[in-house]
């Protein structure tokens, strides 16, 4: 598929606990929109650093990627409210709009998903689980399952997305003329 080009780009941040299917989602609408994909985990996997570095590296890349203008997918530790107000910032000065996708599982299959794959130790995840800082309401999060197949959640997520692209439409003046001709394709989600 083409890129997303709304006025105004988004931030896509993922949130959820380990093993909600955060990584899935993120990957697939990466791939499908071709939007560029930050993700902490797989750079401090490869990099072999640890999880400040990872941080701070990450948060360089995303510095560099609100320079694009385009929508871009974030994934890193968005498990801490304070962290992801900061990015949410960041975000609208660059021009961007922050949107919250925050992926939601049972806690007993999210836990075996990540203790299968990444083999942690399961205090060590319930310690992790208790520092999770739920989204509130005013971060406005659009909730998808992780147990939903990636076509239902991408329908809600492009619900928000054409959305917002209206609401900005609304705030802008009308233009003289339609910017695009009347048998252009256009995208209907349902």
């Amino acid at each position: 598929m083409k890129p997303l080009t709304p006025s105004t780009p988004h931030l896509i941040v993922m949130v959820g606990i380990p093993g909600a299917g955060k990584t899935h989602f993120a990957e697939h609408f990466s791939k499908m929109f071709a939007a560029p994909y930050v993700n902490q985990t797989a750079i401090q996997t490869m990099a072999g650093i640890d999880e400040s570095r990872a941080t701070e590296l990450s948060t360089l890349i995303l510095d560099e990627m609100l320079k694009t203008g385009r929508t871009i997918v974030f994934e890193g530790p968005t498990h801490r409210r304070t962290f992801r107000m900061d990015l949410a910032k960041k975000a609208r000065a660059a021009g961007y709009s922050p949107m919250l996708v925050w992926v939601q599982t049972d806690p007993v299959q999210a836990k075996q998903r990540t203790i299968k794959k990444w083999k942690v130790d399961p205090v060590e995840y319930d310690n992790f689980l208790k520092q999770f800082s739920r989204p509130h309401q005013t971060e406005r999060p659009v909730v998808i399952s992780g147990k939903h197949t990636y076509a239902s959640q991408v329908k809600i997520v492009l619900k928000r997305l054409a959305g917002n692209s209206r609401t900005d439409e609304t705030n802008s003046p009308k233009p003289d003329r339609p910017s695009s001709p009347a048998n252009a394709r256009r995208l209907i989600i349902r």
